[in-house]
């Protein structure tokens, strides 16, 4: 796990993401130590402005604590933070706390947990798009 490298449309649409004012976190069912050395291994690490992890609410996604906890990191409502996933379970999670969620369709396997959310696109640009065209960046 520490040496997966990112897809290749991950970097440029983050540098996109941060360009455009929105703060960018990760969150995993994964230690935090584990997750930071991935990113680091991918190049991504310095693109985040926090590296979050299940471990501090002691719950695994898609249970609602992780996302809560993450949108008050944040320090917005959980409305205002928006899950990007290519894991329909985890988009799933993430909208039944309340939170925005999008869908990266990397594979031809569709949505497959209650209903979609709002965006959803086959890659990551196609996500960001959709994003950057409806949410505002904080502040």
């Amino acid at each position: 796990m520490r040496r997966l490298p990112a897809q290749p449309d991950v970097p440029d649409v983050l540098e996109r993401l941060r360009a455009a004012g929105f703060p960018l976190a990760t969150l995993t069912n994964s230690s935090g130590d584990l997750a930071r050395a991935q990113l680091e291994h991918a190049g991504l690490l310095e693109l985040f402005d926090h590296v979050l992890s299940v471990e501090e609410v002691r719950r695994y996604k898609p249970a609602p604590e992780p996302y809560l906890m993450a949108a008050e990191c944040l320090g917005v409502p959980p409305s205002e933070m928006r899950m990007v996933s290519a894991h329909d379970w985890d988009v799933w999670g993430a909208m039944r706390a309340g939170c925005a969620a999008a869908y990266v369709a990397r594979t031809k396997v569709r949505f497959m947990l209650g209903r979609p959310p709002d965006l959803a696109g086959p890659d990551l640009w196609a996500v960001a798009a959709a994003i950057l065209a409806v949410d505002e960046p904080p502040g």
